[in-house]
This record gives structure tokens, sequence and C-alpha cells, in this order.
């Protein structure tokens, strides 16, 4: 009999990134890898365990941006395009004289793995991961819940409640229209959470959300089971708080599993050993450098010096992990349950990109973690949060303080010297918003069309990813000019409405490429 409860959740996101301006945009790449690596080996794994019987479950966060790209036909028909030209150079690897038989071993596995996610992609799935996903869901093995609609972080944006309310309405929309019901939890976006936000929630009907760490154990007053039972926020809104033991073994770069000398090392890529010719074939018109999920050695060690990777090994690892993992999670309930007076729960949230982009052998992982808990009637049983709310604990009351995931725990990441510039215009333009939306005026088709536009400039301007880009120095550049370029295009909007001057053709070019959200959600923003 289960002596305690272990909520595995995994957080999918990814900005909204659509560019058919370019032949080969360097960032709709993160996408087509995530495709590759994580989503549908992932859903593999998932549906290779419904098949087996196993009885699981998984709470999956699943962004409204991410969301609207997996639905996208044409971004869908870009992916596959992809795809296929990693066939051929996987394939071209194969053939190759030039390189010894254990590499040409490894480039058959790859040739065999695309394949895989082809097939899957293309005939079980028609192209469209997201049904895969509703249908788990709709079998009750998947619990998926809400986000905010472009992944804003709510204590930034907590200066105009207008601005944090639409984030809230256009997610909760998105996914009702999505999933054909209506979500129980809702992902804070980096786990920011500031007090009344839980308002902003519950006052939805949402019934719970998930907190780092220190957003329980630092609440008032103190939790007294800490991490290991959900609390009650003073509007009524249940937090559940991340278990640091569970998260330590598979984040840490020191004690992680993911840095296993056995593991694919993720850095040395193909891409970097081609030449020019094969860069433009296969991989980017322009012949750039960029990944291409092809790679040959293992992390080995701290040294330049790598090893060919061993898939077997590989497996035999992450197996022992697994088991490793439920092990330490079986020795923590049955401590915890023999302390506390209730069934101790521990909540393990992960970013999903970390299963097989980072970390390629994590949905391996992931399987073996779910059947072993299956197999060996554990003390361990798997639960999602609604689940565990449903059987009834009392709650104790206390208010959670500011915090978020970032690093240091607070703002710090989204609020810093390189990125700070970024606030004064988003709250300029969230009070032009609003004003628009408290004038409730009649306007004709292009003035509507146009605000609706607005809308959506100025909630993926809010995205809470170029902040992040800005602070650690990845693809800055990038993160600044959609900024900048979102700002602009709204601005641009909504005086050409007050002014009655509007390029209807600019608008059309606008509507086709930051083509997110339906107009039906964004119905607020025209009064």
């Amino acid at each position: 009999m289960a002596k305690g409860y272990l909520a595995l959740i995994l957080h999918a996101h990814l900005p909204f990134v659509r560019h058919p301006e370019h032949q080969d945009s360097l960032e709709e790449n993160w996408l087509y890898q995530a495709i590759t690596e994580v989503y549908v080996p992932l859903l593999l794994v998932l549906e290779a365990l419904v098949e087996d019987g196993v009885d699981f479950r998984l709470t999956f966060s699943l962004s409204p941006t991410l969301l609207s790209m997996l639905a996208d036909p044409w971004l869908q028909s870009r992916y596959l395009e992809r795809l296929e030209r990693l066939m051929r150079l996987a394939e071209k690897q194969t053939a190759s004289i030039d390189l010894e038989a254990v590499f040409r071993d490894l480039a058959t596995r790859y040739c065999e793995q695309f394949a895989q996610v082809r097939n899957a992609f293309l005939n079980r799935w028609h192209r469209d991961l997201v049904q895969p996903f509703r249908r788990l869901q709709d079998l009750g093995k998947l619990e998926i819940i809400a986000s905010a609609a472009t992944h804003g972080y709510l204590p930034l944006l907590s200066s105009n409640p207008s601005a944090v309310r639409s984030q809230v309405d256009i997610g909760l929309g998105h996914y009702r229209a999505t999933f054909g019901r209506t979500p129980k939890g809702f992902w804070l976006p980096e786990c920011g959470y500031y007090p009344g936000v839980d308002r902003v929630l519950f006052d939805r009907g949402i019934r719970f959300t998930i907190l780092e760490t220190h957003g329980i154990t630092r609440a008032k007053p103190r939790p007294r089971y800490g991490v290991h039972a959900p609390i009650v926020c003073p509007s009524g809104l249940a937090a559940f708080g991340r278990d640091p033991d569970s998260s330590r073994q598979v984040w840490s770069a020191v004690e992680g599993y993911p840095g296993d000398y056995d593991y694919r090392e993720f850095y040395r890529d193909l891409a970097h050993e081609l030449d020019p010719d094969s860069l433009r074939r296969y991989v980017h018109c322009d012949g750039l450098r960029i990944d291409t999920g092809i790679k040959y050695y293992r992390i080995t060690g701290k040294t330049d010096s790598k090893q060919v990777y061993d898939p077997q090994r590989a497996e035999r690892k992450a197996e022992l992990h697994a088991e490793h993992f439920r092990a330490g999670r079986e020795a923590q309930i049955r401590s915890l349950a023999s302390l506390l007076d209730r069934t101790p729960i521990v909540v393990a949230p992960y970013d999903a990109e970390l299963f097989g982009h980072w970390w390629y052998e994590g949905p391996r992982w992931l399987n073996f973690v779910i059947r072993g808990i299956s197999a060996k009637q554990s003390l361990i049983r798997l639960v999602t949060l609604s689940e565990y709310l449903e059987e009834g604990p009392r709650l104790q009351p206390a208010a959670p303080p500011l915090s978020s995931w970032g690093e240091q725990g607070f703002n710090q990441v989204w609020l810093s010297p390189e990125n700070q510039w970024i606030y004064p215009h988003l709250r300029r333009a969230a009070a032009v918003m609003e004003q628009i939306e408290k004038q409730n005026s009649r306007r004709d088709a292009l003035g509507v069309r146009a605000l609706r536009q607005a809308k959506r400039e100025l909630l993926l301007a809010q995205a809470s990813d170029w902040a992040f880009m800005i602070h650690t120095r990845s693809t800055a550049a990038y993160a600044t000019a959609r900024t900048k370029a979102h700002l602009a295009n709204f601005h641009r909007l909504t005086f050409g409405v007050s002014a009655g001057n509007l390029d209807s053709a600019w608008l059309s070019e606008l509507e086709s490429r930051d083509s997110i959200f339906a107009a039906e959600l964004l119905n607020r923003a025209i009064g």
C-alpha cells in the first residue's frame, strides 16, 4: 500500500517564433529540435505505457505559445522539410567511407530515430501533436494545466493589473478552445508568484498552482508540513511547493543524473565538423553551424578528448538512475510518513525540454521511473495534483511571499541591469491598451482588426523569454529586436486607429506573421 504520493510535472514551453520571411530561421529551429528530441519521444514513451497497460499519472503544462506553434500548419510543413533534410544527412553519414564503423553504426541509429519520429509525426498523429496530448488527458493518464498567454512574468507585469488579467484570461480561453474543458491547475510562468495573483486565478475557477520551494517554506504562518503538503492561499487557491531533493537529482549540474559521463555529450554536434557544402544542403542555406542533433560522443569527463557514445551503456545507466530515483523517493516518503499526520506528497516539476534535448536519455529515464513504480508495488503512488486535492485533505492557510524559480529565487533574472529598460515600455503600452478597452467605441472592420493585432503584439512583447535571453546574453540581440519590434508594432497600430490612418497591407502582413490567438480570444481589446 502506498504511503505517499509523487507528482511528476513537466512544463513545456517555447516562445512564439514564426518567420516566413526567412528561408531557414535560426530561431524556428528551437521548435523543430524540441519536436524531434523532446515532444515526439515523450509522447511515444507515454503511449507505449498505455499500450502495455501500465497505470500512471503525469502532469503537463503546455504553454499557449507552444500549443499555437504545434497546431500551425505552416510550421508543421516547415518542420517536416527540416526533418527530411536531417534524414538525408544521416543517410549520407551511413554511406561515408571516411567514417569508422562505430560512427556509421551510430549514424544508422540516427536514421532509425529520425524515421520513427517522422512516421509518428506524419502517419500516427497526422502532423498534430496536440491531439495525442489531448487523448492522454481524456484517458486520465495526464493532467494538462493551463498557463499565461505568452508566458509573461506576472510579478513584473502586476503594476498593470489589466496586463495580468489579459495574460491569464487569454491563456485560459486558449486552453478551453484547445482541450474542450476547463483547467483545474495553472502554471505560473517561471513559477513567478506575487501576493494577489492567487485571487486572480481563484476567481477564474483555478484550484491550484505550483511554487518554488521557498514560496512555501517562507509563507506566513510557516507551513508545518513544509513542501510535502499544499497550503491554501488567502483567496482559497491551493499552492504546492517544489521538493528540493527530487529536483536536485535531475537538475543539478554537480549531482544531477544528466551530467553522468556515460550520457551523450550535448555540445559536440556533427554540424561543427561538416564541410560548408553539407551545411548548406542539409543544415542551413547560409552554411551556418547550427546543431543537427547528430552527436557521436559521450560526456566522458571534464576533458576535450571525448570518447564515442555507447547507446547500450547509456541505456543501462538510465535504468540504474531511474531505480536510484525511485529508491530515493521511497526512502523520503518512508521518513515523511513517520513524521506527518497526513499522506505526504513529493512534487517534482521540471522543464520538459530537459528530457531529450539537454538530456538525450531523459525520456528513457522517465519510462524506467514510471514502469519501476508500477511494477514493484512501490510505497509511492503517482498522482496528479487534482487527484490529491480530491481526496479532501485539510489544508493549512498561509500567505506565500513573492518568489520564482529563477536564479536567487525572486525577480533578479527578469529585472536586471541588462533588461530593466523593457518594463517602462511594457507599462506604458499596457496603460494604452487599458484605456482603449475602457473606451468601448464603435469602430470599422479595419480598426477592429488593428486593435486585435495590437493586443497580440503587446502580449508577445510581454513574454518572459526576451528578458531571460537578454539577462543570460543568450541570443540577446534577437530577444531585444523582438521586444522592440512588438512594441513598435503596437504603438503604430494604436496610433493608426486613433488617427484613422491604417496601412491595411502592412496589417495583413503582421496578422500573417504574428498570427497567435484566434480573434474571439482577443475581443476584449476592441471594446
